[in-house]
């Protein structure tokens, strides 16, 4: 099988079996005015990311390997909301509040958008999600096996929140999962190298981590 150099040993994958799945790269999230700002941060430690990941995107569309994206985004009636995700936080703005591009995080406003740069293809699956975990609540679970895919790697936005538990959530329904460290990204950057340390700790217990190089390289063999 195919071999990806990668933390902590090597990952193998079958070639018929691997998918991407990219993790939130929303302009709520990325750009300023949205949802990330919102809540105090400096949106700018995120753009790092766009670049690598705009790199995985073009190499699994080049050999026609499945892409998924999710999108955290509510019901304009937020009653896909959790009453502790809607009450969290401190800042001037919440879930659903005006912003500068339309209602934070609520599915059609233009803050909900996937940014330009990653935006998806006709055909590429999107997966709508309330939640942190890209499982909770949408049809992923039942979307992975019709592909046909059975080991995954993952890009996107926040390296400790939503990619996080989505990997561990995959992890625990049985995928084998490698994390591509130069497509994800925090606000916080020790938040994420302590995430990945995490991940592929006690010799990978939740999976595996690689650059974009790597995988590139292990593509360009397929």
């Amino acid at each position: 099988m195919p071999i990806i150099a990668a933390r902590p040993y090597d990952f193998t994958f079958p070639a018929h079996g691997l998918g991407l799945i990219v993790i939130d790269m929303q302009r709520d999230f990325l750009e300023p005015g949205g949802f990330g700002e919102a809540l105090g941060n400096d949106v700018g430690h995120l753009a790092a990311a766009i670049g690598p990941t705009a790199r995985l995107l073009a190499a699994f569309r080049a050999r026609g390997l499945p892409v998924i994206h999710t999108r955290e985004a509510h019901s304009p009636d937020l009653s896909d909301c959790p009453p502790a995700k809607l009450r969290r936080g401190r800042g001037a703005l919440h879930i659903g509040d005006p912003g500068p591009m339309g209602r934070i995080l609520i599915d059609g406003e233009e803050g909900s958008a996937i940014v330009s740069e990653l935006a998806p293809l006709p055909g590429e699956k999107v997966v709508r999600k309330p939640g942190k975990g890209a499982f909770h609540a949408t049809a992923l679970g039942q979307l992975l096996p019709q592909l046909g895919i059975s080991h995954l790697i993952f890009a996107g936005v926040t390296t400790e929140v939503c990619v996080q538990t989505t990997m561990r959530e995959a992890n625990d329904r049985g995928y084998e999962c490698l994390l591509a460290e130069d497509a994800t990204a925090s606000y916080f950057p020790a938040f994420k190298r302590a995430t990945i340390d995490m991940l592929v700790a006690q010799d990978g217990i939740v999976g595996w981590a690689a650059s974009v190089q790597a995988i590139e390289t292990a593509l360009g063999e397929l």
